[in-house]
């Protein structure tokens, strides 16, 4: 039986549009619509238990998930919806132990996601250039307790040459122009390493693609995730007149060899024995004309 401290993080669930993510603080309480929540009520109680306001409306003492975290994320840009971050992970094999490359961090709801799967073992490299949206993702991913398994680094990876992780297992992107960095991707990815890319419209996709094929990637799948909520009650049931529908577009690829270097040495290989030849023929050539001439003169002479 867990139960609940000062600082445990603590989901006050009312309903699904009205719910509250907070680490207990025994002095604090705020106020609501259903009334004032004193967080010294929920200290001693079980996770799963409910709490009375002074209204006597009552709400869930529910422990956090990685999804509530990720929903209740302060954004300073876009986020990565869990819809989306479950694909990710299953298609690429995002397993404890792994390293992690994320280009674009954002507000770090990717980043939080994919460290609470790679933990203990595992870490998530990631880069991004804008200072203020790297202080706000450094925050996000503090409250969901994941800091030691994330470094952040201020480097743009479209201009800079410098090659600083190699050997990784995945690689995420969150770029308008991710067709950039693709060569030097490939450069910090291990054989077979996996890529996801964050696309909102089919251009980018489209661009993406061909340089995908072009520095030999395989395996490669565009897909858009969309899901619709059900209202489920007796006698009822019907669609959401809410949910989240198009988000962004994904494209998924795998590190290949292409076996191109090798054509290229076989094909210089193929040139120079072919000069060879030329030249012997020509030499061949130039002393059956010498010796023909040589005989010509001689019957001339006689």
């Amino acid at each position: 039986m867990t139960k609940i401290k000062q600082n445990s993080p603590v989901l006050f669930f009312y309903n699904n549009s009205k719910k509250w993510l907070m680490n207990i603080s025994k002095k604090e309480s705020f106020h609501t619509h259903i009334g004032v929540i004193k967080h010294s009520d929920a200290i001693g109680k079980e996770y799963g238990s409910r709490l009375m306001t002074n209204k006597d409306k009552y709400v869930y003492l529910l422990e956090p998930t990685m999804y509530d975290y990720i929903m209740k994320i302060q954004h300073g840009t876009q986020i990565v919806y869990p819809k989306d971050l479950g694909y990710i992970a299953a298609r690429a094999g995002i397993k404890d132990g792994q390293k992690i490359l994320e280009i674009g961090t954002g507000s770090g709801s990717l980043t939080s996601f994919v460290a609470s799967i790679v933990k203990p073992r595992g870490h998530v490299y990631t880069f991004d250039v804008d200072e203020k949206f790297m202080k706000i993702a450094e925050k996000n991913i503090s409250r969901s307790g994941l800091s030691k398994y994330v470094t952040q680094h201020n480097l743009d990876l479209k201009t800079s040459k410098e090659i600083p992780v190699t050997e990784m297992d995945v690689a995420l992107i969150d770029l308008g122009d991710p067709w950039i960095v693709i060569p030097k991707v490939r450069k910090m990815l291990k054989g077979s390493g996996a890529i996801f890319a964050i696309c909102p419209t089919m251009n980018q996709l489209e661009k993406l693609t061909m340089a995908l094929v072009e520095n030999e990637f395989t395996d490669i799948e565009s897909t858009e995730h969309i899901i619709r909520t059900i209202e489920a009650r007796e006698g009822k049931t019907r669609h959401s007149f809410q949910g989240i529908g198009h988000t962004t577009y994904l494209c998924f690829a795998r590190k290949a060899f292409f076996g191109k270097t090798k054509a290229k040495t076989t094909t210089k290989a193929k040139t120079t024995t072919k000069a060879k030849t030329t030249t012997k023929a020509k030499t061949t050539t130039k002393a059956k004309t010498t010796t023909k001439a040589k005989t010509t003169r001689k019957k001339t002479k006689n």
